[in-house]
């Protein structure tokens, strides 16, 4: 994730971090992604069916019963397990998760065992009734997909009405108390509905909104050639800070992020040393407690028959299953003796292993090697380039980050008429 409420309207600064010594355990949800040890938040998948047809679903899911979803028992088995090992934050997405019955007895079970408890949903579902029960076992955050206005979002969802019924669980999750964020996956049939995001944030007072770049995976793969071109995604990322800039000067303090897609950060650095050299450098310090895609590190999911896989993208190859093997056991594993714990060591630092322009990338550290899922669907390779990265070749060349930040302070002080170092008369 590359918060661009934190790094380009400097919401957060380094002192904020640090002033929990970077602990995943003792670290505010929001400031997770610069956490020292990168203890992972586990996305659970807990069960795959859906009240809806969405074109961009990873999971692949309908409104029927699936076979083989973990059960109670077997899900507090893993949240034991999860609780032990320091997962912070467990995430319930689907399918849609407010389908599974057990959901609340769940919901309460993980808050007892000290885990901070989200959904990802569809918001179509939430009810007043369900929104306050939600709220009584100490739900932390409800995440609820919009994918720009009304009639963009239904065309999307594969159901007339499904933005009203997303509106109207906003409102109940958002009276209950419950905190509430948006999330939207861009690609060409959407993008320009951004500004539809941001408008929905300030008429239902959403302080949160999270932008995905699409991923090539389940039904999303199938709009692979309907990803954003590299000067689309730079006008769009470009129009999300402007919009999050434009919030920041009425008042409001969003929380806005992009996600799946670490050349964001390099991307808001440059135009930050373009605008404000003093802010790039505490943004640059920022990334590099990031340390870019977390797939394998610091995100993880289990599907909804227990297997374990890398990121909530990944389904191809499973690490290993919960039903036989603890997730703590799974995650730690990199002895290298099986193809699982090869990959698994392999993706905690993804960097010596990528190809092409990722390998001789200036950003590699800040980037770490952005998303491999996408760049094996698109070429097959596993660790080829990503080809989402629309940094050019110019702007991934550079060989010292010190040679932007003069390059844009002699600039400012051409454009200004202040000498380097000094002031205006």
């Amino acid at each position: 994730m590359i918060g661009i409420s934190k790094l380009y309207c400097g919401a957060v600064e380094p002192g904020d971090v640090l002033r929990y010594d970077r602990d995943s355990s003792k670290l505010p949800s929001e400031l997770l992604q610069f956490a020292r040890d990168k203890k992972p938040v586990v996305v659970w998948n807990c069960t795959q069916r859906c009240n809806l047809k969405c074109v961009h679903c990873y999971a692949q899911s309908e409104d029927r019963d699936y076979a083989g979803e973990m059960s109670t028992e077997e899900a507090k088995v893993m949240i034991d397990d999860l609780a032990e090992f320091g997962a912070p934050v467990l995430l319930f997405s689907g399918g849609e998760p407010t389908i599974r019955k057990d959901l609340l007895e769940l919901m309460k079970y993980a808050k007892g065992k000290g885990m901070r408890v989200v959904i990802s949903t569809n918001g179509t579902l939430i009810t007043k009734e369900k929104a306050e029960q939600y709220a009584e076992v100490g739900l932390s955050y409800v995440g609820v997909s919009l994918d720009g206005g009304k009639e963009t979002h239904d065309k999307f969802r594969g159901l007339p009405g499904s933005f009203d019924k997303a509106i109207a669980g906003i409102r109940n999750s958002r009276d209950a108390g419950i905190k509430v964020g948006l999330r939207m996956t861009i690609n060409k049939r959407n993008w320009q509905d951004i500004p539809e995001i941001f408008k929905v944030m300030e008429e239902e007072n959403i302080p949160r909104a999270c932008f995905y770049h699409l991923v090539y995976t389940g039904r999303g793969s199938e709009l692979m050639k309907e990803d954003l071109d590299h000067e689309e995604t730079r006008k769009a990322v470009r129009l999300i800070m402007d919009h999050t800039k434009a919030m920041f000067d009425k008042g409001l303090e969003p929380e806005i992020l992009t996600v799946d897609n670490h050349a964001d950060g390099p991307f808001v650095y440059m135009e930050l040393l373009k605008e404000d050299p003093e802010r790039a450098e505490e943004v640059l310090q920022l990334l590099q407690w990031n340390q870019g895609n977390s797939s394998g590190n610091g995100i993880a999911c289990v599907s909804w028959n227990g297997e374990v896989y890398p990121d909530q993208f990944w389904r191809h190859f499973s690490m290993g299953n919960v039903r036989q093997r603890p997730f703590s056991e799974i995650w730690t594993d990199v002895s290298g003796d099986t193809e699982q714990s090869e990959l698994m060591a392999k993706l905690k630092d993804k960097r010596p292993h990528v190809k092409g322009r990722c390998a001789e990338c200036t950003w590699l550290s800040i980037c770490g090697g952005n998303f491999r899922v996408r760049a094996e669907a698109a070429t097959g390779d596993l660790w080829n380039e990503d080809p989402a990265c629309y940094l050019t070749d110019e702007e991934i060349g550079l060989n010292e980050l010190a040679d932007m930040a003069d390059r844009a302070e002699a600039e400012m002080a051409v454009e200004t008429g202040v000498p380097v170092g000094g002031e205006q008369d």
